[in-house]
């Protein structure tokens, strides 16, 4: 694989993955933006827009024979929170120049053009957004929000979340609020769209086998001509120390059969080198089915059905998670505390640091098996400023041993404990 970064206007880069491992090419366009109150239900509402139509594909229905017509490519958008951000992806899939006939159209240059056309040149009625795409995206995204409560894992973990950062940027629910739609029409949100693709930060990726000038096709795309130079409004990740304060408990009834437990840790740092070992202390913690909150929580004290941990490194937080018959909330909370006083008190082996680092290593080594996942790997790169190859990567995790696991450890505080229950 060789990956080249190449500034195509100020504030607008180009990613290329040249890599001969698939037959497909896939291109990655995220738009990203500052998480904020005001603007957080419109940007959620923009793919779902932009998707339906284009000045030259007016309906799906063209949009579907256009990608039919590219020998079935696949079309795709989503929303996404990185760090204080909203991440608006569009994704487009072909098969690779390489595996068509000799008298098929250029099918990288058809592919670039046509996910630009559908980001960059959307269908407009009257100077604005189709009135008719807007309400039935409207309803849409409303259904989307109701539905939060439909998972209750998730729900419980955008809970913590709101809790633990309210009044935040990340704090924000990522498809936004019922009540900013009724206040948000066809000429409001083009005017709002306008904003954004003339201030957002804009990753290019195309992973595939390239032997077309790439970046020359980009630059010479009359949608990408029309973009202008930009300073770009997002946050870049930063480690915050956070302040150690008294644990926030917060109960929530809902009709549940399973109680769910969601523990915000804060960790106290700022050095971007210690993110690897905070990644080998989560999976000590409950990172593995060999951690201490699986095997304690659960397979020992049968407390929990789920016992698990994530580290969100642009946040610098852990955040635990267990699926629990409510009555046991008490003992699980307190088998949990002594997992996390373990932790600090060195209590687990160097073999145990051991197993969780090749663990780890196992999961990098898949990470440019797809060609998708690769492309997250990067795009999160970029958004930290901080590029490693992957081989730099599992180096820096080869590097950890017992002792910076417990100096992380030390660093570990409860911020909130949410509780879901009936």
């Amino acid at each position: 694989m060789k990956y080249k970064e190449v500034n195509i206007k100020q504030g607008i880069k180009l990613h290329t993955i040249n890599t001969d491992k698939f037959k497909t090419n896939l291109i990655s366009v995220m738009l990203t933006t500052k998480l904020d109150r005001k603007n957080v239900t419109k940007n959620a509402l923009i793919p779902m827009i932009l998707r339906r139509g284009t000045a030259k594909l007016k309906t799906q229905e063209d949009i579907n024979k256009k990608l039919e017509d590219m020998y079935g490519a696949s079309f795709d958008c989503g929303l996404d929170k990185t760090g204080d951000n909203q991440v608006l992806k569009f994704y487009i899939e072909t098969v690779n120049d390489q595996f068509l006939p000799q008298d098929a159209e250029n099918m990288l240059k058809a592919s670039l053009e046509n996910i630009f056309e559908l980001i960059y040149n959307p269908y407009l009625e009257q100077g604005s957004l189709k009135k008719e795409y807007v309400d039935q995206e409207k309803e849409n995204l409303k259904h989307i929000i109701e539905g939060k409560i439909d998972n209750k894992a998730r729900y419980a973990l955008d809970r913590c979340i709101e809790e633990m950062y309210k009044d935040q940027p990340y704090g924000l629910y990522k498809y936004g609020y019922i009540e900013d739609l009724e206040n948000i029409d066809e000429k409001d949100l083009y005017q709002h769209y306008i904003n954004l693709i003339n201030n957002c930060k804009i990753d290019i990726f195309v992973s595939g086998i390239l032997e077309n000038d790439v970046e020359n096709i980009i630059k010479n795309n009359e949608n990408i001509q029309k973009l202008k130079d930009r300073t770009p409004e997002y946050n870049e990740t930063s480690l915050m120390a956070s302040e150690v304060k008294k644990e926030n408990i917060i109960e929530e009834s809902m009709e549940v059969n399973q109680g769910k437990v969601v523990i915000g840790l804060d960790l106290d740092f700022q050095d971007k080198n210690l993110k690897y070992d905070t990644i080998v202390y989560n999976s000590l913690l409950g990172g593995s089915a060999n951690s201490k909150l699986f095997q304690n929580v659960r397979e020992k004290a049968s407390l929990a059905y789920t016992a698990s941990s994530n580290y969100y490194k642009t946040k610098n937080n852990i955040f635990i998670n267990c699926g629990i018959e409510i009555q046991n909330f008490d003992k699980c909370l307190d088998i949990i505390k002594k997992q996390i006083e373990d932790m600090k008190n060195g209590n687990f082996t160097d073999e145990e640091v051991e197993n969780a680092k090749q663990g780890i290593i196992a999961t990098i080594k898949t990470i440019d098996d797809e060609q998708d996942t690769e492309i997250t790997y990067l795009f999160g790169q970029e958004i930290s400023k901080d590029l490693l190859t992957l081989e730099e990567y599992m180096d820096k995790v080869l590097s950890v041993d017992k002792n910076k696991v417990i100096e992380i450890a030390k660093k570990v505080n409860i911020n909130t404990i949410y509780f879901l229950k009936n």
